[in-house]
């Protein structure tokens, strides 16, 4: 009798499932070192079964196949034996999946607000999420800074452009500059840092930050890692920016801007009693 495609097909289909059930009986009566050894195989087999359910053969490719005692053997060993871009594939599928995590990272960290208050402020106004996410931030720009400064400076130069934008581009212009006024602040000691950079770092609101036991939080995203000079350098290059920038009216102010502003509105309204007061006398 002479069989159409159709049911070459399906013979071929049926012989090499029945040989796939065969296995399988095999491999669940061994030790299960044996049966994590066999793993890779049954695996294959049982995607070889799945592609010739979808796909059909010539009657010359089903017929050869027939011919065979353990026509999915055979292909299994075809398989194995041949050069693929599995491997590729695997690792194209990893560098994906920490791409994708890495993105969604820098997204949450672009997106994540400067907390500008303390924790008590944060534990009474029930904000302390947005306050630990703001300090995990603060301390991970820390890190990128002094990561971009020390692999920035060659030749006893410092590319500060190179270094700022590679940090700005995963926490923020302003993020940067919160961090930056506040090592500036806690090093308002260093005589190696310029006096025009510690009145700039003042300008900047920081907001007091110290926990139960009296500590400092702030001191957590200091750039303490990099050489005092060459941060000063970066402060330096940060601050001539941020002066060219408010020269330009137009542009949009950032969140630093606005709460400079804040902070200057705040103080003229606090010296405004003094000078009624002052006049009345």
């Amino acid at each position: 009798m002479i069989m159409n495609n159709d049911e070459l097909n399906t013979k071929l289909y049926e012989k090499m499932f029945a040989e796939q059930d065969t296995f399988r009986d095999w491999l669940l009566g061994q030790e299960p070192a044996a049966v994590l050894d066999h793993a890779y195989e049954y695996t294959m087999r049982e995607d070889i079964l799945m592609s010739l359910e979808y796909n059909d053969l010539t009657d010359a490719q089903a017929q050869s196949l027939l011919s065979s005692k353990t026509p999915l053997e055979d292909v299994f060993h075809e398989f194995e034996n041949r050069e693929t871009d599995h491997m590729e594939n695997i690792l194209d599928c990893i560098t994906g999946r920490a791409n994708d995590v890495v993105q969604r990272k820098h997204e949450e960290i672009l997106n994540t607000p400067i907390y500008n208050h303390s924790g008590a402020y944060a534990r009474e106004h029930d904000e302390l999420p947005v306050y630990r996410a703001s300090n995990n931030a603060n301390i991970a720009c820390k890190e990128a800074l002094e990561k971009a400064i020390n692999g920035n400076y060659h030749d006893n130069s410092l590319d500060c452009k190179t270094a700022l934008k590679q940090v700005t581009d995963d926490f923020g212009r302003d993020r940067v500059v919160y961090v930056l006024a506040n090592t500036v602040r806690q090093k308002d000691w260093d005589g190696r840092i310029d006096h025009r950079n510690k009145e700039w770092a003042q300008t900047i609101p920081v907001a007091e930050n110290p926990d139960g036991t009296g500590t400092d939080r702030n001191c957590y995203f200091v750039v303490d890692q990099a050489h005092t000079g060459l941060v000063d350098l970066l402060v330096t290059h940060v601050r001539k920016e941020m002066a060219l920038e408010k020269e330009q009216p137009q542009k949009k102010p950032s969140v630093i801007d606005m709460l400079q502003k804040t902070a200057a509105a705040s103080s003229q309204a606090k010296a405004a009693p003094k000078k009624l007061k002052e006049a009345e006398l």
